[in-house]
């Protein structure tokens, strides 16, 4: 087992801080309440039931003690990730800064100009 990996489990029982789960391959893991639901939860007994099935995301894994961190909440912002869409742009064409500095000369002159009227009026 490794970070990121997801695997199935049963939820084998239920706390105010978290419910532990028992992975397919023997490992008891815990999903700590902040990794249940993006947002706040107020009752996890309203999400999570003891015996419900679940896949689960390894955030982190212990191998001394053989326990892992577990998170419902990355499979969820997985779900709801943006596609990114087709734009017609000129963003192939690596353009950089040359705009800007095709423009440079003519805003230094327009400075000067402007600096040099506010002299005269002083």
């Amino acid at each position: 087992m490794k970070i990121g990996d997801k695997i199935q489990g049963v939820i084998t029982g239920i706390q105010p801080y978290g419910a532990f789960v028992e992975l397919e391959n023997q490992t008891r893991g815990l999903i700590h309440i902040s990794e249940i639901k993006t947002g706040f939860v107020e009752n996890i007994h309203d999400i999570l039931k003891v015996g419900q099935k679940v896949l689960v995301q390894v955030v982190d894994y212990d191998e001394f003690t053989g326990k892992a961190s577990l998170s419902l909440r990355t499979l969820e912002e997985e779900k709801q990730a943006i596609p990114r869409r087709h734009r017609f742009t000129n963003e192939r064409n690596k353009i950089g800064f040359a705009p800007l500095g095709k423009q440079l000369p003519h805003w230094i002159s327009e400075a000067k100009e402007f600096l040099k009227d506010k002299k005269e009026e002083n």
